[in-house]
């Protein structure tokens, strides 16, 4: 029985099938998996470019495009939408995809480590952290010396936010590291709990807060890429690109890994280093991501698990394949939030939430029976 096909039977909660027809179908899934990314790959590009030339200002998609080819000539754009295009749009479109794709890689990397098709980044409360993070900075920063918040500035929020994911995986592997091992049990039980005793701090913070405080935590919450500029794409982009470009050599082991832990360690895979990188990849991934957004839920559960129902559950294609739908999709979530309600702009959490609840639910009702429930 060939790996894949013991992945595939773990993922469909089924019996592994060693077939000659379930041979021809894993050849036949890696060929769409291929075939998939060079769509989506496609697809950003197309979504990128039309994400830059949406919104409440009348530039055209072709005004848009004949801009960025000729350098934002003035005859191409006015000098109104050429700051709209490329200094409000532009950020907002490069930061929204890269929060999409680290939201959905770290959710499959998530699924692969946990061997749970419906595990998400927020399952070990590095989300709850980051929120935890920002809040505190909301509620008590007025209390920081003057000289420190001006100092921070705009970047107060998102690093509140950033060093709140960190320490709690840093709580999260400490207590679930013994001996040098790290129990990937011990991390979802221990992540569950510290995600309550976050909820639970953030609760009193809300308790505590006054009505302007109030609304700058429920606007957060909800999550959004308004106010995105360079300059948080330049401090939260490469922490999210450097987890990109990590996770991927993480697809053998994430692969073996399947199959359990003893399996893969005689496979020659270092489980523990395994282990460390995944969860310090993801903390850097979603901390970031959460920082400059706020909280974005589904993402991390929708993708993976639509995108293994179609190319299979092999990492080496599920997670750039999940990255590129994940940038896509937040994207496409992002556009509708700014034209459906325009000139208003909806909180991308509802949009996304709208979105993937439904799919989360028929989810588990497709598996209740299999399951025996």
């Amino acid at each position: 029985m060939s790996l894949s096909d013991a992945m595939r039977g773990r993922f469909a909660r089924g019996p592994a099938v060693t077939s000659p027809s379930a041979a021809r179908a894993s050849g036949d899934r890696t060929q769409a998996a291929r075939l998939a990314i060079l769509l989506l790959a496609v697809l950003a590009v197309v979504s990128l470019a039309l994400s830059v030339a949406t919104g409440a200002s009348d530039a055209s998609a072709v005004n848009v495009i004949r801009a960025l080819v000729t350098g934002a000539d003035e005859t191409a754009l006015s000098l109104r939408d050429r700051i709209i295009v490329f200094d409000i749009r532009m950020p907002r479109a490069l930061l929204g995809f890269l929060i999409g794709a680290a939201l959905a890689m770290s959710g499959a990397v998530m699924q692969g480590l946990f061997r749970n098709p419906l595990a998400d980044p927020g399952l070990v409360g590095i989300s709850s952290g980051s929120a935890l993070g920002a809040v505190l900075m909301i509620v008590l920063g007025a209390g920081l010396p003057p000289a420190v918040m001006a100092t921070l500035g705009a970047f107060a929020l998102p690093l509140a936010a950033f060093v709140g994911g960190l320490i709690t995986t840093l709580v999260l592997y400490r207590i679930a590291t013994r001996g040098g091992q790290t129990s990937v049990a011990t991390m979802l039980l221990a992540g569950i709990a510290i995600a309550a005793l976050a909820g639970a701090v953030t609760g009193i913070l809300i308790y505590m807060a006054d009505d302007k405080q109030l609304r700058d935590i429920t606007f957060w919450n909800l999550g959004s890429l308004a106010g995105m500029t360079w300059t948080k794409l330049l401090a939260a982009g490469p922490v999210i690109l450097l987890a990109l470009l990590v996770v991927p050599f993480l697809s053998r082991g994430l692969n073996a890994i399947t199959l359990g832990e003893a399996a893969a360690f005689h496979m020659g895979v270092k489980v523990q280093r395994l282990k460390y990188t995944a969860v310090v990849a993801v903390a850097g991934a979603v901390g970031a991501s959460v920082a400059v957004s706020g909280g974005i839920g589904f993402v991390g559960i929708v993708v993976p698990h639509l995108l293994r129902l179609v190319i299979g559950p092999d990492h080496r294609y599920l997670l750039p394949a999940s990255a590129l739908f994940g940038g896509v999709l937040l994207l496409g979530a992002d556009m509708l939030a700014r034209t459906v309600v325009a000139p208003a702009e909806l909180p991308i959490g509802i949009i996304t939430a709208l979105a993937g609840a439904p799919f989360f639910l028929w989810v588990l009702l497709r598996d209740r029976g299999r399951n025996g429930w």
